[in-house]
């Protein structure tokens, strides 16, 4: 009897010693197979930019089989209303789309976001140089580094050639803002509207006052006047830029009601070959043919494009580009997999492939022969060069001074407001957000 007991209680010690040597196993197999996520918000509606983005996740994960990279989509709108909120709450996202400017030093400011300095300039700077030095600086703020960089784009002139020969213009010998001014002139007296203006959305019009901005007074002004130093909006060189934007509105370049034209009704004008110049981003040649009445636009051949004119005396250059810049902001307790990841999806290899599908103007050095479209690489050789690339005014002031900028652009084109009171009117704005 205690013989069957004996064996009965050793069964049972051999039972135990099994079981538990199963649920160590089950744990090691589940230790082996725990994963970090990986937020990743963006507010991409192309579904063939979004399918790109999918398919260098998957080999991500491929690689880092520890990693599942979560893509997260919320409408534009949507994503500015709910993105502070989401910041502060255990839902925050790892990986958010930013515009850069004062939006993202804003959220710099509140310790939303992951400094990625350190990260950025370990191994000797290898990952910060990898990309265009002014997209870099361009997400810096106090000498820390906010956002990776995704893509760069610049505004520039788009020109109908039909339309310039016409109008009997050679495009290569507008160099300067007066030469600008004749080309307008010339334009008008052949019965040609001269330019496509969308002033009804109102941004569109602050192209112009930017980059005369920048060209009258360069880098050294601007910067001053956004850090409220100096004199700053109300320096000479911003005043005489109104002056500058005045004049060419008392030329009345734009078509009929073009107060009221929308950004797209815009494109659709010069499309449809009603007018000879646009002042655009880097992809007009494709925004105009989709917003044509024909659905067919401009021919590609068609289409000139040369850079905003130096003003005679500025201390601005021809090479300082105003355009997006757009980047990957991390927030604060996001996991080391996150930085990791973000340096694999904008690397060369990765940009190379985005530019390939009309995606992006890269911005990772070497990346540049993926943009096969020639305006757009027009565009790209021309951010390649840029001694200074700035981020467009009304998203690197702010959403309250940028709203005043706007309003004041298209106020000084019309007519209806002096430069100097445009000037002023900014500065108050710039003062009251400072407290």
């Amino acid at each position: 009897m205690n013989r069957i007991m004996s064996i009965a209680l050793k069964g049972e010690r051999i039972a135990v010693r099994a079981a538990a040597a199963g649920l160590a196993m089950m744990l090691c197999t589940a230790a082996a197979n725990a994963q970090t996520v990986v937020k990743w918000l963006h507010l991409e509606t192309d579904p063939r930019y979004v399918a790109i983005w999918n398919d260098i996740a998957k080999k991500y994960e491929a690689d880092h089989p520890n990693v599942d990279i979560q893509m997260q989509f919320l409408e534009n709108e949507a994503f500015k209303a709910k993105l502070p909120t989401l910041l502060q709450s255990p839902d925050a996202p790892h990986i958010f789309y930013t515009w850069g400017g004062g939006v993202l030093k804003q959220q710099a400011e509140t310790g939303s976001l992951m400094d990625l300095t350190a990260a950025m300039k370990a191994k000797d700077n290898t990952w910060e140089k990898s990309y265009n030095p002014a997209a870099v600086q361009g997400l810096t703020f106090n000498d820390k580094i906010w956002a990776v960089p995704m893509k760069m784009g610049t505004v520039s002139f788009f020109y109908n050639k039909n339309l310039f020969t016409k109008a009997g213009i050679d495009a290569t010998g507008i160099k300067t803002w007066n030469n600008f001014l004749d080309t307008v002139k010339k334009i008008k007296a052949a019965g040609i509207v001269p330019i496509a203006g969308g002033g009804g959305e109102k941004w569109p019009l602050h192209f112009y006052w930017s980059y005369l901005v920048m060209r009258d007074g360069g880098k050294s002004v601007f910067t001053a006047a956004k850090n409220g130093e100096g004199n700053g909006f109300l320096d000479p060189a911003i005043i005489k830029a109104g002056d500058q934007l005045a004049e060419l509105g008392a030329l009345e370049p734009f078509q009929p009601g073009y107060l009221g034209t929308t950004w797209p009704q815009a494109l659709g004008l010069f499309g449809d070959g009603k007018a000879a110049i646009i002042l655009g981003f880097e992809n007009t040649d494709a925004n105009q043919r989709n917003n044509a009445g024909d659905g067919k636009g401009l021919a590609p051949e068609n289409i000139g494009r040369f850079a905003f004119p130096v003003v005679e005396g500025g201390a601005g250059a021809a090479t300082d580009t105003l355009g997006g810049l757009n980047g990957w902001a991390v927030s604060k307790d996001a996991p080391p997999e996150a930085i990791d990841f973000l340096a694999y999806l904008t690397n060369a290899d990765n940009e190379r492939l985005m530019a390939k599908a009309g995606m992006l103007i890269p911005v990772a050095i070497g990346a540049e022969d993926g943009v096969v479209n020639p305006l757009v690489h027009e565009s790209a050789q021309q951010l390649a060069t840029s001694t200074w690339h700035q981020n467009f005014f009304d998203q690197e002031l702010g959403p309250s001074v940028g709203r005043v900028v706007n309003d004041v652009a298209v106020e000084i084109t019309s007519g209806q407001m002096k430069s100097q009171e445009g000037a002023q009117m900014i500065q108050d704005a710039f003062e009251l957000e400072k407290f």
